[in-house]
């Protein structure tokens, strides 16, 4: 038992393990553990951090943060992230642990898509705003959610060219066959996949602008791809902005 008299994170994963491991639990419930058992993998990395800073704030203070960044790392960024590799494993929906307005720049890419929204998103943008220096800025990339809408409706060639570049290679490629299709794997991503998690929310330019403008940015503008920064193979089909405090 944890000291609060909940049952400890170790023995719902026990439980969940065993459940699942029982050839008796239905689809529905089996995937709805699934995901269960992987926000205990990220509840362990985030307390395991949080165990060192307990009041949620880290003592250095980089001038540059990479949020989420997985394999792609960035020269010169203090690297956040759920999982492994990272300078920092923190869960960024309960807050950035930086020190207020304490980093000149934050970086991102296809991370925003993949947290809750209104919550956890509009707490992030909020959080960076509070991280930030004075003239600081953030920088953020999703999906296009209106490039994917713009080809929709409309018949879906075998060899179009959103399949190719994004899914062609998954194992989901047998089930895209209607451009319908495409515009929910670019909302909605794989569901219940060991490789890939789901996206929460679709983004354009201007729900960008709207949610940066509502947490307090000044100025939120397009932002000139820079393969010294983004990752190249994620240029096409996405929308990057950069706002400003």
């Amino acid at each position: 038992m944890s000291p609060s008299g909940m049952p400890s994170v170790d023995l719902l994963g026990e439980q969940i393990d065993s459940v699942l491991a029982d050839p008796a639990t239905t689809h529905g419930l089996a995937r709805i553990l699934r995901a269960a058992a992987k926000e205990i993998a990220l509840h362990r990395y985030h307390h395991a951090s949080r165990r060192a800073w307990p009041n949620g704030r880290i003592d250095d203070k980089p001038l540059k943060i990479q949020i989420g960044g997985g394999a792609h790392r960035i020269d010169g960024f203090f690297n956040i992230d759920l999982v492994p590799p990272a300078d920092l494993l923190w869960d960024i929906r309960e807050g950035i642990p930086l020190q207020d307005e304490s980093t000149d720049e934050i970086f991102s890419e296809h991370f925003l898509e993949h947290i809750d929204y209104p919550r956890s998103a509009k707490h992030y943008v909020r959080e960076a705003h509070r991280v930030l220096v004075p003239s600081g800025r953030i920088i953020t990339g999703v999906p296009d959610a209106a490039f994917a809408l713009s080809q929709y409706p409309g018949p879906l060639d075998a060899t179009d060219e959103t399949i190719e570049r994004w899914y062609a290679k998954r194992n989901c490629r047998g089930d895209i066959n209607t451009r319908l299709d495409l515009v929910n794997l670019v909302f909605r991503d794989q569901d219940d996949d060991p490789t890939y998690t789901p996206h929460l929310w679709a983004y354009d330019h201007e729900k960008l602008v709207q949610l940066f403008t509502e947490a307090g940015f000044t100025t939120v503008a397009p932002w000139t791809f820079d393969p010294a920064m983004a990752n190249p193979k994620r240029r096409w089909g996405s929308v990057y902005v950069v706002a400003m405090k």
